[in-house]
């Protein structure tokens, strides 16, 4: 499976919150505050609950885009974000994991709700049918495209990136695919410090 991320795209990214940052912290990950986009959702959780991101103010709230069929890049993310929760302790509770479907197609609220917890309990998956999804991953200018598999049925190339929202909801961070729980944990407890 391929997964795609455009190198203008990073370059957006990096630029959109070079004048926010302060000297105050050192992220580990890309500082994107500031950045025009990933400013609000309306999809439904796996339990049937219609969410925005207001619902998680308060906490730090992590997204990432993906696929329950996903055979590597999907399930290796959320199990890190699960050992990153481990290793925060007592400041778990005051972060939010989701989980939001670019195939809504296969992606049932059932299959969600078997999936994405088996990571770990608090872990919530998202979706909506496909306009609602494609609106989402355009706010938050994420890639995602079928591509057949031999055999039949399809994959979906998708961007992997986590973004990361401080608990007043603001977007903060962007973390490629494979920068690691450290990173994560890090920047993570930088956010959970501030007000």
């Amino acid at each position: 499976m391929r997964f795609l991320a455009a190198a203008g795209f990073v370059l957006l990214i990096a630029a959109a919150g070079c004048g926010e940052r302060t000297q105050a912290h050192k992220f580990r990950l890309t500082d994107i505050s500031g950045a025009p986009f990933g400013a609000e959702f309306s999809l439904t959780d796996h339990n049937g609950q219609p969410r925005t991101l207001s619902d998680f103010k308060g906490k730090v709230v992590t997204v990432f885009f993906g696929f329950t069929h996903c055979p590597d890049v999907c399930p290796t993310a959320l199990a890190e974000m699960a050992q990153v929760v481990r290793e925060l302790g007592s400041d778990a509770g005051r972060v939010q994991v989701l989980f939001v479907t670019v195939d809504p197609e296969r992606d049932t609220p059932d299959v969600l709700k078997r999936y994405v917890p088996s990571f770990h309990p608090d872990f919530l998956g998202l979706h909506g049918d496909a306009e609602a999804i494609a609106r989402t991953a355009k706010e938050f200018k994420v890639f995602h495209q079928k591509q057949p598999v031999s055999g039949g049925g399809y994959s979906v190339d998708h961007t992997a990136a986590t973004y990361i929202y401080d608990t007043q909801g603001r977007l903060r961070l962007f973390a490629g695919y494979g920068q690691g729980g450290a990173a994560l944990v890090h920047d993570i407890r930088i956010l959970l410090a501030q007000r």
